[in-house]
């Protein structure tokens, strides 16, 4: 197995507190609400919410239905949050499993959201980087919408 690691900031006119809430704290709510061409639901099907439980996200799209993920940290009071993909369709065959590790800060007039994702690949496989450039951009473009919504409400 070897792990992959990508590092990316997102920059945001918003506080750290309110992105933090918006994009970690009501995305089970958020997102299948602002990207429902991508998302179906997020439920948490163990634990209470905190570190150890487990969500299940069943997307929209066709090739990836579903994908569980363990919350590994979340600190209301320092905006971090970090989670792993441990199950599912998301994985590909090609992951052990996918980690993020996610900290917003302010920054300016507003807020960075710093990302470190960790990709465990199984066995000798060799990433895609222009397929990992997408999910970058998804990701972002993710971002992106759930702060518009926050902008916009």
């Amino acid at each position: 197995m070897g792990v992959v690691v990508k590092d990316m900031e997102i920059t945001s006119t918003l506080p750290a507190a309110k992105i933090f809430k918006a994009f970690v704290l009501d995305s089970d709510e958020l997102f299948p609400k602002v990207h429902p061409h991508a998302f179906k639901s997020i439920e948490l099907v163990e634990g209470d919410g905190c570190a150890g439980s487990i969500k299940k996200i069943t997307f929209a799209e066709e090739h990836i239905k579903h994908a569980k993920h363990r919350i590994d940290l979340l600190d209301k009071e320092k905006f971090i949050y970090h989670y792993t993909w441990i199950e599912g369709d998301a994985l590909m065959n090609v992951f052990e499993k996918i980690s993020y590790e996610i900290k917003f800060e302010a920054h300016h007039h507003g807020s960075v959201c710093k990302v470190t994702t960790k990709f465990f690949v199984i066995g000798d496989v060799k990433l895609d980087e222009e397929k990992l450039e997408a999910g970058k951009e998804k990701f972002i473009g993710l971002f992106r919408a759930i702060e518009a919504h926050v902008l916009a409400n």
